[in-house]
């Protein structure tokens, strides 16, 4: 009997290892054999007890993970055992509803993802909806390949959710592991980037350098207004805490841009006039798309987008703790699971 990483309740601390059954899987699903999973920051919130979205309890924890199909539906003809493959978020989603029409079904509200409103893959294997799974090149290890998902959420903030030119000065908020990867990719829009983050947080951002980005502790404004007085043109805020928004208003230049995706469930506390008075844009950016997985695919297969840096160490299921711990702590960026270790 498969075992998996389970978040059973809302209190802090409820997330164990379980005996499970393998899934049934309807006409339209393959299932998919997980061979690594990563840990991501709403994984940990969970196991906290300090997230900010309705969780189905109990359920498996994972949503970026990559495997091998171990069996396909009856109305599934393009997938077959044995194909290596990673998979999207958007576990449920509403066919009608008018997002999901224009593409757009990372925007559905009534949309249900892996690890919280379905069981995700931080276990043996995992039913997966055929409509949202993506060939995996036969050159792109399965260990970072789990990480299309995270890469997906950066190229969501970074390209389709801000506007980055050749020269820009961006700087990056949080050096997680989302923040790290939209530095990463807004340094391949040709952006001088820096990332900005505590002193607790030298280990990331020591990782943060491999991309070529520089890195600031504390204030970044002497950075931001280096150039000529007016602040960086755009703020990616990929910090976990509401009050970087208000860093990010301080150091944008005036018709600058900010492109929000860090999550944080504090009230705001502060007021929103500095956005107004210089005329800057603010966008929110959450999930990804089909094509937004098919570009960024691409880039892991051909190495522009190198994610080695970022994972600090792959733990057997059985070791989740550790691995959870590791990456709270920040002594790792990313920390990467796989069933198949013993």
């Amino acid at each position: 009997m498969p075992t998996a990483v389970v978040n059973f309740a809302p209190t802090p601390g409820s997330v164990e290892l379980r005996d499970v059954v393998i899934p049934e899987i309807t006409a339209d699903d393959v299932l998919l054999e997980v061979s690594h999973v990563g840990v991501c920051g709403s994984d940990l919130h969970q196991w906290s007890g300090d997230h900010s979205w309705p969780v189905m309890y109990p359920v498996i924890l994972g949503h970026e993970f990559s495997g091998t199909i171990a069996r396909v539906g009856d109305n599934v003809h393009d997938w077959k055992i044995g194909d290596r493959v990673v998979s999207e978020t958007a576990a449920v989603i509403s066919s009608d509803n008018p997002m999901t029409r224009r593409g757009l079904y990372n925007l559905d509200p009534t949309r249900k993802g892996f690890g919280y409103g379905v069981d995700g893959a931080m276990t043996s294997f995992v039913r997966v909806p055929a409509r949202i799974v993506h060939h995996l090149p036969a050159g792109l290890p399965f260990d970072q390949a789990c990480l299309t998902e995270p890469c997906c959420v950066a190229y969501s903030a970074t390209v389709k959710n801000a506007r980055i030119e050749p020269g820009d000065r961006v700087a990056v908020l949080g050096p997680g592991t989302i923040g790290i990867l939209c530095a990463a990719i807004a340094r391949l829009c040709g952006a001088e980037v820096a990332v900005v983050g505590l002193p607790c947080d030298a280990k990331r951002l020591e990782v943060a350098k491999h991309y070529g980005c520089e890195t600031i502790v504390d204030d970044p404004k002497v950075w931001a207004f280096a150039r000529d007085g007016l602040g960086c043109d755009g703020v990616i805020d990929a910090a976990g805490v509401s009050a970087t928004l208000m860093v990010a208003m301080d150091i944008v230049r005036p018709a600058g841009w900010i492109s929000k995706v860090g999550w944080g469930r504090q009230p705001l506390g502060f007021s929103l006039d500095p956005l107004v008075q210089k005329n800057v844009t603010l966008q929110g950016s959450f999930s990804h798309n089909w094509p937004i997985w098919e570009r960024v695919i691409a880039l892991l297969a051909s190495g522009a987008l190198d994610v080695r840096p970022i994972i600090g160490g792959v733990w057997p299921l059985q070791q989740w703790h550790e691995a959870f711990t590791q990456m709270h702590h920040g002594a790792v960026v990313k920390s990467v699971l796989s069933p198949a270790m013993i």
